[in-house]
């Protein structure tokens, strides 16, 4: 990872922002030459899904920004009662291995916490081995076999039970040195 020292922000938007259009249009990028189907396809299902399952109180969709631009986010939704889904956790692809990626999670897991659930719950695809290692790094529980090939297990599920308490700095807006 290199060592920077720009801050960079986050900041919770509604999923026709603008600062979220980076998001899905990489992630339809990524997906599709991941996954086969085409780029369009997958940003038609990312931009079309339904914006208020990532809106207040049940969900959010979170952007960290640096000199104006998006760089990295993700978004949960509410799964149950007591869980919360975690989706579309993005770093663009120019500003990966900086630790953005544990940033999203951190910011989301506080905002998780804050709307009352003590559970998150997230899916990544087989062909996703450097979001398996960010979750496994953050903590998350693998709920499939780890033994065996990831194209075997397909879908990788995994879970976090949360501490009801936030950490103190969960609080923060601006990062140093990502």
């Amino acid at each position: 990872m290199s060592e920077r020292t720009d801050p960079v922000q986050t900041v919770f938007v509604d999923q026709t922002d603008p600062l979220a259009a980076p998001l899905l249009e990489e992630l339809a990028t990524e997906y599709s030459t991941r996954y086969g189907r085409s780029r369009d396809q997958m940003y038609e299902d990312l931009s079309t899904y339904p914006a208020e399952e990532f809106a207040a109180p049940g969900g959010a969709l979170l952007v960290v920004v640096e000199d104006g631009m998006s760089v990295a986010g993700g978004a949960f939704r509410r799964y149950d009662d007591t869980t919360a889904e975690l989706k579309r956790i993005w770093t663009s692809s120019s500003h990966r291995r900086r630790g953005l990626g544990r940033i999203v999670l951190r910011e989301l897991e506080a905002e998780i916490v804050r709307a009352g659930y003590s559970r998150i719950f997230l899916t990544t695809g087989p062909r996703q081995p450097e979001a398996v290692a960010l979750y496994l790094a953050a903590g998350y529980t693998a709920l499939f076999d780890r033994s065996l090939p990831p194209q075997e297990i397909g879908v990788h599920g995994f879970e976090k039970l949360l501490h009801t308490a936030l950490p103190s700095d969960c609080a923060a807006k601006e990062y140093e040195s990502v």
